[in-house]
């Protein structure tokens, strides 16, 4: 394994195991390499939706104050290299290489045991996991979940704070069909001590967490119960809101990024901050707060990538995801004719996402793109009940409908995030 192509096409391989949730495979490897999970700081974030977006604000925050600071997320947007990344820089073609090389003796040996082969997640986890424990130490790391998270890869940490975004319905097939089945294994992360974050509305998913923090002795803080946070309307450009905890408050904070529900996940990284000042001393102050929240960008959500005409992408791949990005239209762009392009995956409840959609929509664009779990435009079109427009190929789809947008017209790309990624390398060139 000498080259970044034959590292990452040995990654990509593993895809072949599909998704198999358990942490056996994950404690077998972390032991051959001499547990480097134990060597990391971290904050551990699972949700149905808002895991980035609320990662990235803390990101942004703690750099801010000049820490250097490691994230784990998936998918990629632009490249693989950002799954693991540090100060928002994904690592090297070089870093990846070498990881392979260390993690795939670790691999090849599992297989040879009971537990089987190491799917794709677990192998970029632990990669991971050995980047930030051992290869480059960073003052703080950020680990998103993949999956759910009693079962997710990621589970194997031990972090300072952790933070449960949402409870949304998502991966049903192995998560469970009710809200309640969903927290149970979302509330799976919560280890003993440490402090439970959490924006969690509905009451029937509280009532699973909210034992579990019990009994693991985890201070739990819920959004609008221990924390609290107050919509304040548009600002320039994006949201303003307050925030107060008993640990400190801000008057008054602006978003660039677009949404009252990104409220709700700048809530939970300032909270999440506030602690990490207040129990471990990872001081940020407010200045410095108020600066990284205006400045925090996370590609691929409700992102503008093109003026004349507007042109917005937005991985909004969940019925939860779709009402969200509805509401953010219609209050920034209610005097606007909206198109609107979607394609998603396989999993999806597209029963429920095309007429959320098509009730904004003026006009409706179905289309596919080149990935194994893709749905044919065809069969999306299946659920709409306006007048729509099919096209197979999504660049096709692009370049006739921005040919035919007018001066009053909008055109919002979303569904899933792996066809937000081909979309946004497309409209880069």
């Amino acid at each position: 394994m000498h080259t970044y192509n034959e590292a990452i096409q040995w990654i990509h391989d593993r895809l072949q195991f599909g998704i198999k949730p358990g942490l056996e495979r994950m404690e077998f490897m972390l032991a051959q390499l001499d547990n480097p999970e134990r060597r990391i700081k971290a904050v551990h974030l699972a949700g149905t939706n808002g895991k980035g977006s609320t990662l990235s604000y803390m990101r942004y925050m703690l750099q801010e104050a000049g820490y250097e600071v490691g994230t784990f997320t998936s998918p990629y947007i632009e490249q693989f290299n950002e799954r693991i990344s540090v100060n928002g820089t994904p690592i090297s073609d070089d870093e990846i290489t070498k990881l392979v090389q260390i993690v795939k003796p670790v691999a090849e040996k599992l297989c040879e045991t009971d537990l089987g082969e190491a799917t794709e997640f677990e192998i970029i986890t632990v990669m991971a996991i050995y980047y930030f424990g051992c290869m480059n130490p960073t003052d703080i790391v950020l680990f998103e979940t993949g999956l759910g998270g009693r079962l997710d890869s990621t589970n194997v940490i031990h972090p300072l704070v952790t933070i449960i975004t949402n409870i949304g319905q998502d991966h049903q097939h192995i998560l469970g069909e009710t809200v309640q089945e969903i927290a149970y294994e979302k509330g799976g992360i919560i280890k003993n001590g440490v402090p439970i974050i959490t924006a969690i509305e509905q009451l029937e998913a509280l009532e699973v967490i909210t034992p579990i923090a019990k009994e693991k002795k985890a201070p739990l803080y819920v959004l609008g119960k221990e924390f609290m946070s107050e919509y304040k309307g548009q600002s320039e450009g994006g949201e303003a809101f307050s925030f107060s905890c008993a640990f400190g408050s801000l008057p008054h904070a602006e978003l660039t990024m677009k949404g009252k529900h990104q409220v709700k996940n700048a809530s939970l990284a300032l909270m999440a901050m506030h602690y990490l000042k207040t129990y471990f001393s990872i001081l940020v102050d407010k200045e410095q707060m108020e600066v990284a929240l205006h400045k925090t960008f996370w590609l691929g959500r409700f992102e503008k990538v093109q003026d004349n005409p507007t042109v917005i992408i937005d991985g909004a791949h969940n019925p939860e995801g779709v009402k969200c990005l509805v509401d953010t239209l219609q209050t920034h762009y209610c005097d606007k004719r909206i198109t609107i392009m979607f394609s998603a995956v396989s999993d999806k409840k597209i029963g429920e996402m095309v007429p959320m959609l098509e009730e904004l929509a003026d006009k409706m664009v179905f289309t596919s793109f080149d990935f194994y779990r893709a749905l044919p435009a065809e069969t999306l079109a299946e659920y709409a009940s306006k007048e729509h427009v099919v096209y197979g190929d999504f660049k096709v789809a692009i370049d006739e409908t921005l040919a035919e947008i007018g001066e009053n017209e909008i055109c919002v790309i979303t569904g899933s995030l792996y066809f937000i990624s081909e979309v946004r390398k497309y409209m880069k060139k």
